[in-house]
């Protein structure tokens, strides 16, 4: 989700056309995400689903504070950080490994916010809200193992990037988070962020690589 100013009209001043902004949020995507079906016909392969309006705090750890960052996370959630390429799931919110002594934690509903963390890690971390900087999209179906391979090197095979595991990564010379979440029946659900700036182009090459398959599109106000 982006909170940007989207041109709403166009008016003249003085012979010269300015545009006339509104500060409604919209989502980097709202233009390229057309809901429903696509590709190839009969069963779809492949679900792309944008999750809109999450919160989404990065924190690092100051230098020689890793130990006291942890120590505050596993007050504040209840579960140890992730220390290595995993996710930590909460019963409000997932923590996401990002790199060395940081995590993102990403949640809904406002309790985790930028400004609720702030005071918690004030002594020992660096926090950057990154809830309008970066899209979310999940990836499930059949086939989305396969697709995702077209695009990343990195192995997705379930013994290699089981459930709960992470990785800063990239795909089609793009930096994103990829998570796998809880499987939805026998299908793996893949967890992906990406800056608000690329998020477009990703979408359009992921939804070429999904044609082939059949893919189902939509967009979501629930964490997956």
């Amino acid at each position: 989700m982006s909170n940007s100013a989207i041109p709403s009209s166009t008016i003249r001043m003085e012979g010269v056309s300015v545009a006339e902004f509104s500060w409604e949020v919209r989502s980097p995507l709202d233009r390229a995400l057309v809901a429903g079906r696509h590709g190839a016909h009969g069963d779809a392969g492949v679900s792309l689903t944008e999750i809109r309006n999450f919160d989404l705090v990065q924190v690092m750890a100051r230098r020689g504070k890793t130990s006291e960052m942890a120590k505050v996370a596993k007050a504040r959630f209840g579960v140890t950080a992730p220390v290595t390429p995993q996710t930590a799931p909460t019963a409000d919110a997932t923590l996401i490994w990002s790199g060395p002594d940081q995590f993102f934690v990403l949640s809904k509903g406002g309790k985790h916010t930028m400004v609720a963390l702030g005071q918690a890690f004030a002594s020992c971390a660096s926090l950057s809200d990154q809830s309008h900087a970066r899209v979310l999209i999940s990836i499930s179906g059949a086939k989305a193992r396969t697709m995702l391979a077209k695009l990343s090197s990195i192995d997705l095979h379930p013994a290699v990037l089981g459930v709960g595991a992470a990785a800063a990564t990239s795909m089609d010379h793009t930096s994103v988070t990829l998570w796998r979440g809880g499987d939805r029946g026998e299908q793996a659900v893949f967890n992906l962020l990406v800056f608000a700036t690329f998020a477009e182009s990703l979408w359009h090459t992921m939804l070429d690589s999904a044609a082939e398959y059949g893919v189902t599109i939509g967009h979501s106000g629930e964490l997956t």
